[in-house]
């Protein structure tokens, strides 16, 4: 059953996702209407595809009393994805396995917002951060030995947002491997900008690299010590699509 609201600038479809695909049904949006979809509680294993005339599309799966919930979670192999806008706090994009690829995204967060296994390219992203003082961190990638092909790379991405406590990312697992490349960092950026969660051994197990990044929390002077200043041999692997 498809039943249509519309109020505030919103045209709302109630209906679950999962039960064959209902996607065909959402209408074209208005200059000044977004849709929103809301999505039922359960597991679902389903191709979706969004039409381009089919703009401001929001997936949203309601609240709930507790818990966190994910925006957005990729498990299959050989995705990509363009234009798409993650909103929220804490675990919001979990990258979880396989090879993808993500272009012209907004991704909002607090702590860890994207996480997981999977091995990525990240091109022209924007990671907008939610902070005040406290610490808040972009990544946690779970590569668990240097034998595990996994890890993200973000390539002409741009770091901005509130606060000054953030992290590009931490050791939530042993072996995490992140890469930022030509990166533009605010002054959301702590200059220590990695963290090994207090787990000093992991210090000589993480990748966490960087190259030619800039902007006012660029500079490689105050990085913590295991921290990797890529050269332009080290960092070619990871600038391509090559790198998934």
């Amino acid at each position: 059953m498809l039943d249509t609201l519309y109020f505030s600038g919103f045209c709302e479809l109630w209906f679950t996702i999962g039960r064959g695909s209902r996607v065909y049904l959402i209408p074209r949006p208005s200059l000044t209407k977004s849709v929103i979809v809301y999505i039922g509680g359960g597991e679902y294993n389903e191709k979706i595809t969004i039409l381009q005339n089919k703009l401001s599309v929001i997936f949203y799966d309601g609240k709930r009393v507790g818990e966190q919930t994910l925006a957005l979670r990729v498990s299959g192999n050989k995705l990509a994805l363009f234009n798409c806008r993650l909103i929220g706090f804490q675990d919001k994009l979990c990258d979880d396995r396989g090879n993808h690829f993500f272009k012209d995204f907004f991704i909002e967060g607090t702590v860890d917002f994207i996480f997981g296994s999977g091995k990525s390219l990240y091109l022209n992203t924007e990671l907008h951060m939610l902070g005040n003082n406290e610490m808040t961190v972009i990544t946690a990638q779970a590569r668990d030995s240097a034998s595990e092909d996994t890890g993200y790379s973000f390539v002409h991405c741009n770091i901005t947002g509130t606060g000054n406590g953030t992290y590009l990312g931490r050791a939530w697992r042993t072996s995490p491997r992140v890469v930022f490349a030509y990166t533009s960092m605010s002054e959301v950026i702590t200059l220590a900008c990695w963290n090994n969660k207090n787990r000093p051994k992991r210090d000589s197990t993480v990748f966490h690299g960087e190259y030619k990044c800039s902007g006012p929390d660029s500079s490689m002077v105050e990085r913590v010590k295991y921290t990797k200043q890529l050269n332009e041999e080290q960092v070619k692997p990871f600038l391509s699509l090559g790198y998934i």
